[in-house]
């Protein structure tokens, strides 16, 4: 009889299988979750309708030059103060407070002039500003 003690080998744990199958879960998680954003906010956005857009008598336009004078509906503006910006959209506004004021400021054209601008329609009372822009495509030419 053989009374010596059996070697103990110790239990060894191959974990690359245990990572294989990790790694094709995750994979599977990462593939088959969607990704949805949800708002904070309830938001009811503005419908935009065409005839509206065509009431021109509600426009006030604006046109800064670059190199700093104004022009109230294609009529120039000889005084450049806010003062004097203010009286001049306070007689183009025919449609009073409900005007919309289109600044149409040149790319290189002061800041401050932009400003004094926005200032002006806020002395006025006219609260409704828009910038003008153009496309892109039309700007390379």
């Amino acid at each position: 009889m053989n009374f010596r003690p059996r070697r103990r080998d110790d239990p060894e744990i191959n974990l690359i299988p245990f990572i294989d199958v990790l790694l094709v879960v995750l994979i599977f998680l990462m593939l088959s979750t969607t990704y949805s954003k949800f708002t904070e906010l309830q938001l009811t956005l503005p419908v935009a309708d065409v005839e509206q857009q065509r009431d021109r008598p509600r426009e006030i336009i604006v046109a800064i030059a670059a190199d700093g004078r104004y022009a109230i509906n294609k009529n120039g503006v000889e005084d450049r103060s806010v003062a004097g910006l203010a009286q001049a959209l306070t007689a183009a506004s025919t449609a009073g407070k409900d005007s919309v004021v289109i600044i149409s400021a040149d790319a290189t054209a002061p800041h401050q002039s932009v400003v004094s601008v926005m200032e002006a329609a806020r002395r006025a009372g006219l609260t409704q500003i828009t910038f003008a822009t153009q496309n892109s495509a039309r700007a390379g030419r």
